[in-house]
């Protein structure tokens, strides 16, 4: 059975740090892109971070600068670093992935994605 499992939420201050993880099983992490995307209440769900086979990482813009994917393809997990984070950062994290073979979806269009977590939720206060 193919699964991902996010932890590391919680609670940060503004301007504060925290750590996402995600762990799989039941896939070759090797040959999968995998991705971070948050869902704000009431919003629709959005790409936050992405990392393929090849290390290359992309970010939304309002994360970038400030967010860091990173992965070792030997194992697992993944990693979210959140630095300076901001209130409108408060929101459910997903971690998915994808098979790099199935790219040409694009980096953050949910059908490429065939895994995802049960999700981690940050809050972020004053």
């Amino acid at each position: 059975v193919q699964r991902v499992v996010e932890s590391g939420g919680g609670s940060v201050q503004s301007g504060g740090t925290l750590v996402l993880s995600c762990t799989t099983s039941g896939i070759t992490y090797v040959n999968y892109d995998m991705a971070w995307f948050r869902q704000i209440p009431g919003k629709e769900l959005e790409g936050v971070a992405h990392i393929d086979t090849n290390l290359k990482t992309t970010y939304l813009d309002s994360v970038s600068g400030r967010f860091t994917v990173s992965r070792d393809n030997a194992k697992d997990p993944l990693y979210l670093l959140m630095k300076s984070v901001k209130s409108e950062d408060k929101a459910m994290y997903y971690c998915a992935a994808r098979l790099s073979g199935d790219r040409h979806y694009g980096t953050f269009n949910l059908a490429g994605y065939n895994c995802w977590g049960q999700g981690t939720q940050v809050t972020v206060s004053s």
